[in-house]
């Protein structure tokens, strides 16, 4: 029998983990099937994000964003980038974004402002602190 998974979390695109997982297959740890593992990656996110130095600062939008008020109004308060607009980045492909937030990025599900999902804790970039959001992938 073949099954086919197709890593599609963060955590499986990791290259320990899935070693780990061929290992535990290898050593007969799991079913004797056949596995064969493919990856399914995205190329883009429109994202939005919250940026700020401080981390002080970030957690304060990071209380507004729990108590309910809309990502795209603490963005517009609290960010200090050229999002401050709403957070919209726009567009953004793989490989256009630094590590840490590429990585949190590429591991969020899309979400809307109706019920956002975003990085909590923020993500710690070279820029300061990010709290970002993913609108769509393609």
């Amino acid at each position: 029998m073949i099954v086919q998974m197709q890593l599609q979390s963060a955590a499986l695109r990791n290259s320990k983990l899935r070693g780990e997982l061929i290992n535990s297959l290898s050593a007969g740890l799991l079913p004797e099937e056949t596995v064969v593992v493919s990856q399914v990656y995205y190329q883009g996110l429109t994202v939005r994000h919250i940026l700020c130095e401080k981390h002080s600062k970030i957690m304060d939008a990071m209380e507004k964003l729990k108590s309910g008020v809309r990502f795209s109004d603490v963005a517009s308060q609290f960010s200090e980038d050229k999002a401050r607009q709403g957070g919209d980045l726009g567009w953004m492909t793989r490989g256009s974004m630094v590590g840490p937030f590429q990585e949190a990025a590429f591991a969020l599900p899309v979400s809307g402002m109706d019920k956002p999902m975003y990085t909590d804790p923020p993500v710690k970039t070279k820029f300061g602190y990010h709290i970002i959001m993913v609108e769509g992938r393609k």
